[in-house]
């Protein structure tokens, strides 16, 4: 989880050391001591006098065996983002509010207005599961999975938005996505007055993304917020296109749990089949 009393304590050579061990571990599992002082543009001395401070902070890890070498903690990815992020407009990170299989999600500021901040982290636990289920290509580094399920999910939000009621996408760096706070609570919390209004608003959402060629892959009544004004779908590093081979099924998916759902708290009874041909017409 990130740590902003460590975060304060880094300086600038700190910095640099993390992004030199970024840069060699895109070709290396460990990055060697002898690597490093070209990678952060350091004296060697001054290289492992910032080294031996990472270590302690337990930005990065250290190996022995078969060399001496160094590669960093999903923390020290946290310092490189937020450390970008905060040169950009971000001057706060308040209290965490979420935590998934696959993110944190903090309360922030950005450019003096409220935010969300979403580190991914996709790659944390089981890297072979990620790559079986999602698209991130052959990189061996969980940071650089979450990476690419943070960049996924920022490239949606910029196609959607405007035409689909998703958050707005704000910045982001590295495995850390900067968006508006989604308005009114999560679907699976909050008891709506109207719960036929909403069941179609959501699928409309859902039928105006399918439009645009995207199927969100995961939806359920945990990534829709609901509030008096209509509803916003989150959560989308997992989307497909609509020409995947499993988009039939991913679409289908998504409109079953949705119905299972209000059927099951509310009563609502819908086909699944007409739902997801009106979807797809």
């Amino acid at each position: 989880m990130f740590d902003s009393t460590i975060f304060k304590k880094l300086e600038k050579n700190d910095f640099r050391v993390l992004v030199g061990i970024g840069v060699g571990m895109r070709n290396h599992q460990w990055v060697s001591s002898e690597m490093l002082p070209s990678f952060s543009k350091l004296p060697f001395a001054e290289t492992m006098y910032r080294i031996n401070r990472l270590l302690r902070f337990k930005l990065i890890k250290k190996t022995t065996t078969p060399y001496v070498g160094y590669r960093m903690h999903f923390d020290g990815y946290d310092a490189l983002a937020i450390g970008a992020l905060s040169r950009r407009g971000l001057s706060a990170i308040g209290e965490r509010i979420g935590v998934g299989k696959e993110s944190v999600v903090y309360e922030g500021l950005y450019d003096r207005k409220p935010a969300i901040l979403k580190f991914h982290r996709a790659g944390y636990t089981s890297f072979k599961h990620v790559v079986r289920q999602r698209n991130v290509g052959g990189q061996q580094h969980g940071v650089f999975v979450a990476r690419d399920a943070a960049g996924r999910e920022h490239d949606a939000l910029i196609a959607l938005h405007g035409a689909v009621s998703v958050p707005r996408a704000i910045d982001y760096n590295r495995h850390v996505v900067v968006m508006t706070v989604a308005p009114g609570g999560e679907l699976s919390k909050t008891k709506v007055d109207d719960p036929d209004w909403f069941l179609d608003e959501i699928v409309e959402q859902v039928r105006k993304s399918y439009a645009l060629g995207f199927i969100h892959s995961d939806l359920s009544e945990y990534n829709v917020f609901v509030s008096p004004n209509g509803v916003e779908l989150i959560d989308w590093p997992g989307y497909v296109v609509t020409s995947h081979p499993n988009a039939e099924f991913l679409l289908a998916r998504d409109v079953l749990n949705v119905l299972k759902f209000f059927n099951r708290k509310y009563g609502v009874v819908r086909d699944c089949e007409e739902v997801v041909e009106y979807v797809k017409s």
